[in-house]
């Protein structure tokens, strides 16, 4: 019996600085990464989250944007970060999808971070040029088949989830474009609407004002249900592509090894600022819905990411170290 008391008090003894940490949690301000320069949407929803999530948890979060290899220096500083609650970062379906599928990079993008939680996502637009000769998703199809190899394709840049969803409807309709990859998604969707490509997979928020003008014609849209601001357009889901929910996503991560506890905290306070009722609305101009997860559910959403991209990028050939 005494033996087991010394047991019982020695395992208490341990926890407890723990426990005690993740009651006082946080006492200091919070960093977080973002992976991309200032300005554009990625950041704006970063500073969105950030300043009401900091105000919940009583400290300031701090926006560090760090730029620079497709989302792979930020992963970096964030892998490297002590463990501590105190260096989240806002990955997204490039660093934690796309691009470790698509290229050997220096970090694990499940075994070097804890999963905090889903921020939100939104839906990329299969759109065609106004001059295109169709008008669903099976016309063009049709149309693309009619004409093997003379329809190109544009995208934000090789492995990226516009190159990579363009894939998947090629893989799953047997049709031949040519990829013309871009740098950054602006110059794309300049030539799109142009007329030197005829079809792309752009995200939503960067679709809309060219859609909304009628310089670029919206077939169909990805994800599980119609976009609210699309309501009209089907999903290839509905269309019968099963499985077909690629989704531009953004959530935070924090380096391997955050006690349960505060990861307990981030989390809850995370879904709380997500829950506001008026946070869809400031989120609203990059089109992207609140999508609140517990951080279980986020790393099996990251693993089944990474899992999705891997296949598809090993089917297609895709492989840009190499």
């Amino acid at each position: 019996m005494q033996r087991r008391h010394l047991l019982q008090a020695a395992a208490a003894a341990v926890a407890m600085p723990n426990i005690a940490f993740a009651q006082s949690y946080p006492t200091r301000p919070i960093r977080y990464i973002v992976p991309v320069a200032a300005g554009g949407g990625n950041d704006m929803i970063a500073r969105v989250v950030a300043e009401r999530w900091g105000r919940l948890l009583g400290q300031s979060m701090v926006v560090d944007n760090q730029s620079g290899g497709g989302g792979v220096v930020a992963s970096q500083a964030t892998a490297h970060a002590a463990p501590d609650g105190y260096t989240l970062m806002q990955g997204y379906v490039a660093t934690h999808g796309t691009t470790p599928a698509t290229r050997k990079v220096s970090y694990d993008a499940i075994k070097d971070f804890t999963p905090i939680g889903m921020i939100g996502a939104t839906p990329n637009v299969l759109a065609v040029n106004a001059s295109v000769p169709a008008n669903t998703v099976d016309e063009f199809i049709k149309y693309v088949k009619a004409n093997p190899g003379k329809v190109s394709y544009g995208s934000a840049g090789a492995g990226s989830l516009t190159h990579m969803t363009m894939e998947l409807f090629k893989q799953e309709t047997g049709t031949i474009m040519v990829h013309i990859p871009y740098r950054g998604i602006a110059p794309a969707i300049t030539d799109l609407v142009g007329g030197q490509t005829q079809a792309m997979f752009p995200g939503l928020a960067a679709a809309l004002p060219h859609l909304r003008s009628g310089r670029m014609r919206a077939l169909a849209v990805t994800g599980k249900a119609r976009s609210a601001q699309l309501k009209e357009v089907p999903t290839m889901e509905e269309l019968g592509f099963k499985g077909f929910d690629a989704m531009q996503w953004y959530g935070s991560v924090g380096p391997a090894g955050i006690p349960p506890d505060i990861v307990r905290r981030l989390n809850e306070t995370q879904i709380a600022v997500l829950k506001a009722p008026d946070l869809a609305e400031k989120l609203s101009g990059e089109a992207v819905e609140p999508w609140p997860m517990t951080s279980e559910e986020f790393g099996q959403y990251i693993a089944s990411e990474i899992a999705r991209w891997t296949a598809l990028a090993k089917a297609r050939g895709i492989r840009l170290d190499e």
